[in-house]
C-alpha cells in the first residue's frame, strides 16, 4: 500500500480518531457506570443508617438493649443481606453490631473502629479481593452521641464493572474494525470522482482531444475543478486545431511553388551553357528544395492524419506478406551496409489501408537501416496474440540515448542532429508513423540502448468479425 497516498492519510486519520473517540468513550462510560454504581449503594447505606439513627436510636434508653437489636435484624436482616451495621457510642463502645453474613464473606468484629464520630464514608480493605464500602450517620440521643455505620461489600459492583471492562475490551475493536472498514469505503466513494476524473484525463491525446472530464455535481471545489480543466481543455483543443490547420494549410501552400521552383531548377540544371561552378550550386539548392519538399509532404500527411481527414481504406488482408514485400523491396540498401534482414512471420490479419501499414514498415525499416553499422543484424517479427498483432523491428545499431526516448515521437526531433542532417532525416519519420498507427487504433513503443540497439513494437488491433463488421 502506498502510505503517501491521500486513501492511505485519510484512512489512517480516521482511524486514528475513531480509536481515540472510542477510548475515551469507553472511559468516560466505565467512570459514569462506577460513579453510578458506588453512589446508589452509598445512598441507599445512608437512607438506612439514617432511619436507623432516626426510627430506632430515640428509643435506646426505654427498651431493653436485645430489643434494638431485634428491630434491627427484623427491618434490615443484615446477616442475610450481607450487609454491615454497627451503633457506636461517644467513647466508641460498641452499642450494637451486626452479626456474620450468610455466606461469610466477612467478619464485622474485624472491622476497625474509626478514631472518631464523624459523618463520613470510607472504604475497608477485609481481604485482598474484598474490600467493603461504609457510611456513618451521627445523631445525640438524649445528651449523648451515637454514631450508626452501615456497610456493604463492593466485589458485586466490581464483579459489574469488570464485566463492563470485558465488553468493551471485546467490543470496542469490533465497532473500530466496522468503522474503519465503512470509513475506508466511503473514502474510497468521495474520491471517486476524482479517481474517474483521472483515468479520464489519462485517456485523452490529441487523437481525441473532443472528450471531456466527467463533473461530479457536488457544488463543491470537485465540480469547480473539474469544470476548471474542461474549460482548459477547450482552449488547448482550440489552439491545437488552429495550429493544425496553419500546419495543413502551410504544407498545401507550399507544395505547389516548391514543385514550380524544383521544376524550374531541374530545368536549368540541364542546360548545357551552365558553367561547372554553377551547375553545382544550382544542383544543392534543388536538393535542398526536394528535401524542402519531402518535408512540406510529410506535415501535409501528418496534419491530414491527425485530423481525420486521410483517405484510409479498411480492407482485411495478411500483415507478414506486406511485411515481407517490404523488406524485399528495401533489400538493396541493406546489402549496401552489409546488413542481414532476418524475417519471421505468422499469419496475422489486420484491417486497414495496406498503403499506410506498409509506410510504417518502410519507415522502422528505413531507420533501422540508417543507424545500424555496417555488417549489423536487423530482425523484423510479425505476429498475432491476444486480439491484436504484433510487428517487431530489431536492430543491434546506435542505439537512442535515454534523454531522447521520450521525444523521438516529437516532430522535428532528432537525437543526433549533425548525424541525422547528414543522413537526410527531417525528424518526421516517427511522428507519421505514430499518426498512421493512432489511426488505426493502435500503439507503438520504442526500447532502445545507446551503442547496443533499437527495439520497435507496433500493435495493431487483430482482424475478426465484429472489426469487418465495423469496416
Amino acid at each position: 500500500m502506498n502510505t503517501r497516498s491521500i486513501h492511505f492519510r485519510l484512512i489512517l486519520w480516521y482511524s486514528g480518531l475513531v480509536v481515540a473517540v472510542a477510548l475515551v468513550f469507553g472511559a468516560y462510560v466505565y467512570q459514569g457506570v462506577r460513579e453510578r454504581l458506588y453512589g446508589e449503594m452509598e445512598r441507599t447505606l445512608m437512607r438506612r443508617a439514617s432511619q436507623i439513627a432516626e426510627n430506632i436510636l430515640p428509643h435506646i434508653h426505654d427498651v431493653p438493649p436485645g430489643d434494638i437489636a431485634g428491630q434491627i435484624k427484623e427491618v434490615y436482616s443484615p446477616e442475610a443481606n450481607g450487609r454491615f451495621i454497627r451503633i457506636l457510642k461517644e467513647d466508641r463502645s460498641i452499642v450494637y453490631i451486626s452479626g456474620a453474613p450468610k455466606d461469610g464473606r466477612f467478619n464485622p468484629g474485624a472491622i476497625p473502629v474509626p478514631p472518631g464520630i464523624i459523618s463520613a464514608k470510607r472504604t475497608e480493605q477485609l481481604a485482598p479481593d474484598l474490600t467493603m464500602r461504609i457510611v456513618t450517620v451521627p445523631t445525640r440521643i438524649q445528651g449523648e452521641s451515637y454514631v450508626v455505620e452501615m456497610g456493604a461489600p463492593t466485589d458485586d459492583i466490581e464483579t459489574a464493572l469488570h464485566g463492563l471492562v470485558m465488553t468493551l475490551l471485546f467490543g470496542l475493536p469490533v465497532v473500530i474494525m466496522i468503522v474503519s472498514v465503512g470509513g475506508y469505503t466511503l473514502v474510497r466513494r468521495s474520491l471517486q470522482p476524482v479517481e474517474d476524473i483521472r483515468a479520464t484525463a489519462q485517456q485523452i491525446t490529441f487523437g481525441n482531444l473532443s472528450n471531456r472530464l466527467p463533473v461530479a455535481t457536488t457544488g463543491d471545489a470537485l465540480e469547480h475543478l473539474s469544470v476548471t480543466l474542461n474549460q482548459m481543455l477547450d482552449r488547448l483543443e482550440d489552439a491545437y486545431e488552429q495550429a493544425s490547420r496553419f500546419s495543413a494549410d502551410a504544407s498545401h501552400e507550399l507544395r505547389t511553388p516548391l514543385a514550380i521552383l524544383r521544376g524550374e531548377l531541374e530545368s536549368i540544371v540541364r542546360e548545357r551553357e551552365l558553367p561547372a561552378s554553377l551547375r553545382e550550386r544550382v544542383g544543392s539548392v534543388l536538393e535542398e528544395t526536394e528535401r524542402l519538399s519531402r518535408i512540406t509532404e510529410s506535415l501535409f500527411t501528418i496534419s491530414r492524419l491527425d485530423a481525420g481527414e486521410a483517405q484510409i481504406q479498411h480492407v482485411r488482408f495478411d500483415l507478414a506478406p506486406l511485411v515481407q514485400t517490404a523488406a524485399e523491396q528495401m533489400a538493396l540498401l541493406a546489402e549496401v551496409k552489409k546488413i542481414k534482414v532476418r524475417i519471421a512471420g505468422s499469419p496475422a490479419p489486420v484491417m486497414g489501408d495496406p498503403s499506410r501499414i506498409k509506410q510504417i514498415v518502410v519507415n522502422l525499416l528505413d531507420n533501422a537501416i540508417k543507424y545500424t553499422q555496417d555488417g549489423g543484424d536487423i530482425s523484423l517479427k510479425v505476429s498475432a496474440a491476444h486480439h491484436k498483432v504484433i510487428l517487431e523491428v530489431t536492430d543491434n545499431g546506435a542505439g537512442i540515448a535515454a534523454a531522447a526516448l521520450p521525444h523521438i515521437f516529437d516532430r522535428f526531433y532528432r537525437a543526433d542532429h549533425v548525424r541525422s542532417r547528414e543522413i537526410g532525416g527531417a525528424g518526421l519519420g516517427l511522428s507519421i508513423v505514430r499518426s498512421i498507427v493512432q489511426a488505426h487504433g493502435g500503439s507503438i513503443e520504442i526500447q532502445s540502448i545507446e551503442g547496443k540497439g533499437t527495439a520497435c513494437r507496433v500493435e495493431l488491433p487483430l482482424a475478426n468479425g465484429e472489426a469487418e463488421h465495423h469496416a
